[in-house]
Parts: C-alpha cells; sequence; structure tokens
C-alpha cells in the first residue's frame, strides 16, 4: 500500500505520513495488544529467556566471523581487488538493518563509500542461509 502511495505521486504528504510515523505507530499498538494478551507465566520462562540469549549470542557471533572472515580472506586477494571488511557485517539475516548500518559505519570514514548495495547481497544471502538452515533442523527434528 505505502509503494502505491509513494509511486502515485499524487498522496506525497500521505505517503510520507504512511512511512514515517503511522508505521511506527502502527508497531507500537501491534506490540501493546500482542503483550497485553500473553501472561507472562507463559511467556517468560527459562526457556524463552535462554532462546534470546542465545540468538543474541548468535547474531554477535556471526557479526563479528563475518568481519574477520573478510579481513582473513583479504589477505590472499591483490590490493586492487580487497573486500571492504564491512561487508562482512551484513551477513547476518537482519535484512536490510546490517546492510545499513555497513552504509552508516561506512559513510563516517569516507563520505564517497557507498557500500548499501554491495552489502544487500550477503544480506539476503544470510536470509537464504538461515532457511536453509532451519529446513534442515526441522528435518533433523521431524
Amino acid at each position: 500500500f505505502g509503494n502505491l502511495l509513494k509511486e502515485s505521486g499524487v498522496t506525497r504528504r500521505l505517503a510520507n505520513t504512511a512511512s514515517g510515523p503511522l508505521i511506527d505507530t502502527i508497531t507500537i499498538l501491534l506490540g501493546l495488544t500482542v503483550g497485553a494478551s500473553t501472561q507472562a507465566s507463559q511467556f517468560l520462562t527459562w526457556n524463552s529467556i535462554l532462546i534470546f540469549i542465545l540468538g543474541a549470542m548468535s547474531f554477535f557471533l556471526a557479526t563479528g566471523a563475518g568481519v574477520v572472515f573478510v579481513k582473513f580472506f583479504n589477505i590472499f586477494l591483490k590490493e586492487g581487488n580487497k573486500i571492504n571488511p564491512l561487508i562482512g557485517n551484513a551477513g547476518v539475516s537482519a535484512v536490510p538493518d546490517s546492510a545499513r548500518i555497513s552504509q552508516i559505519v561506512g559513510l563516517e570514514y569516507d563520505p564517497t563509500n557507498y557500500l548499501l548495495m554491495h552489502a544487500m547481497g550477503p544480506n539476503v544471502a544470510g536470509v537464504i542461509g538461515s532457511a536453509v538452515a532451519a529446513g534442515i533442523l526441522l528435518g533433523f527434528l521431524m
């Protein structure tokens, strides 16, 4: 719906509202309604806390490992073909936030450094890899 408003060109203010404050308000209301309908005794268990901690640790590990892997890979590349290590942190499946972080950090060091589209490749590959890993894991469990 938002793309339709944006691309029509007729409703610029409505498109800006739908892509900004309206989506934020809807997200907050959705979180409130789901949170209000769930009891803490059912949701806040040791298993759910452990799952959250393991997910956060895997996110940190994947981000760090991506940067380290690119730095290691750059040792074997010629001087003109080296890869920016910020591309390595975009390999996690947090689309598009990890690619945007690569872009923001890259612009801090070099204002002419546009990494967003280059970072989206590993970002989407992370999504595909996560889906494949989940399918394999479900295959073992079922």
